[in-house]
């Protein structure tokens, strides 16, 4: 959709963006926003990393690398995960999907590369196959409150697409009689009749089709009246509902109770895994160290967001780092930040050059 009428290419605008490949906008990236919040909005993703893992051991094996229960997964299913290093910092963020013959990996543009080495050096004599997709396949998103309803006009067997279920977290015990364990949060997934598959999620619908199919995909969901919107009005949107982004939102230092990932993608009652005891510990005896806030910035000062890792401080001392940092339709400029716990909801922060203050819903 880089060739869509009015489409400004991210690296355009910035040329050290990791997102190069995509539409930053189409003419108008507060009416794109608006489209994403009170209607539905087609985003091209088509830049993140896919990774296919074939092979009959697979859910058991990626059970046992990494922080989600996946040992139960079944076609039709989805839900996210972690790998974690071995001192329980955030290394891989990948969302997932299981079409019963393949669970696919998606993951952020220049992630593929560490996760798939990681995976290949785990794989021993496991009957597992993965390998790197991204040249096969291409992800899209429908955003916004109509996403189900718009999805069905490209495949009707959408239209009962279920919002995703998830299981209270923390303390929460997994299973109900004798129910198996399952994922904290599981999305609908339904295979489409040219191939690859949709999936429901919190801001929208996913589809992965395949890349040779990609312009022609679009251009019916574009043809059907669906209005593209570019990864700006994206951006502001995952902003504004605190959903953080591997290197946006995470450091090298990163533990996932930190950013809010403990539900989305980590179990707290099934066995080993890499870094475990980190999440454990910090879920059982205490708070973590830092915390994701959102952060209303004056957007007086300067009308350029703060960069991504700009240090956030209070009277000269840092506390945090920014992650993303956008112009909200009507927040105004806001950004999600890494603070310590122990600043105070109310204390005056500094951000390059604009005052910020703590979001407190």
């Amino acid at each position: 959709m880089i060739d869509a009428p009015g489409a400004v290419a991210v690296e355009a605008i910035d040329e050290e963006s990791p997102d190069h490949g995509v539409a930053a906008h189409y003419g108008d990236p507060t009416r794109e926003q608006r489209l994403l919040e009170g209607d539905v909005g087609l985003v091209d993703r088509s830049n993140r990393g896919v990774i296919a893992v074939p092979g009959e051991e697979r859910a058991s094996w990626l059970h046992t690398l990494t922080t989600q229960h996946l040992d139960q997964l079944r076609a039709g299913q989805g839900s996210e995960l972690l790998v974690l290093s071995p001192h329980g910092h955030v290394e891989q963020h990948a969302m997932v999907a299981e079409d019963g013959d393949t669970t696919w990996l998606d993951t952020e543009p220049g992630a593929t590369a560490g996760l798939l080495k990681y995976l290949e050096m785990m794989r021993f004599f496991t009957k597992v196959d993965p390998r790197d997709a991204s040249t096969e396949y291409a992800l899209f998103s429908l955003v916004g409150p109509r996403a189900v309803e718009a999805a069905a006009t490209l495949d009707p067997s959408l239209a009962d697409l279920r919002a995703p279920d998830a299981v209270a977290v923390p303390g929460a015990k997994f299973t109900k009689g004798d129910a198996p364990p399952r994922p904290t949060t599981l999305y609908d997934v339904r295979p489409l009749a040219t191939g690859g598959w949709a999936r429901r999620t919190a801001l929208g619908v996913d589809f992965l089709v395949p890349r040779d199919q990609f312009a022609a995909t679009t251009k019916r969901a574009l043809d059907a009246g669906i209005a593209p919107a570019g990864l700006w009005a994206y951006e502001a949107t995952r902003v504004a509902a605190r959903v953080p982004r591997l290197g946006w939102e995470t450091d090298h230092r990163t533990i996932p109770a930190e950013v809010n990932l403990v539900g989305p993608a980590v179990h707290l009652d099934k066995g080993c895994y890499r870094g475990q005891e980190t999440v454990a510990r910090v879920h059982h005896l205490g708070k973590p160290p830092r915390r994701l806030v959102l952060l209303h910035l004056d957007g007086v000062t300067t009308d350029q967001p703060p960069a991504r890792g700009t240090e956030v401080t209070v009277d000269g001392r840092t506390v945090g780092f920014v992650g993303t940092a956008v112009r909200h339709h009507e927040l105004g400029a806001v950004a999600l930040a890494v603070l310590k716990r122990n600043v105070a909801d109310d204390a005056t922060l500094r951000v390059g050059e604009s005052t910020a203050a703590i979001d407190h819903e």
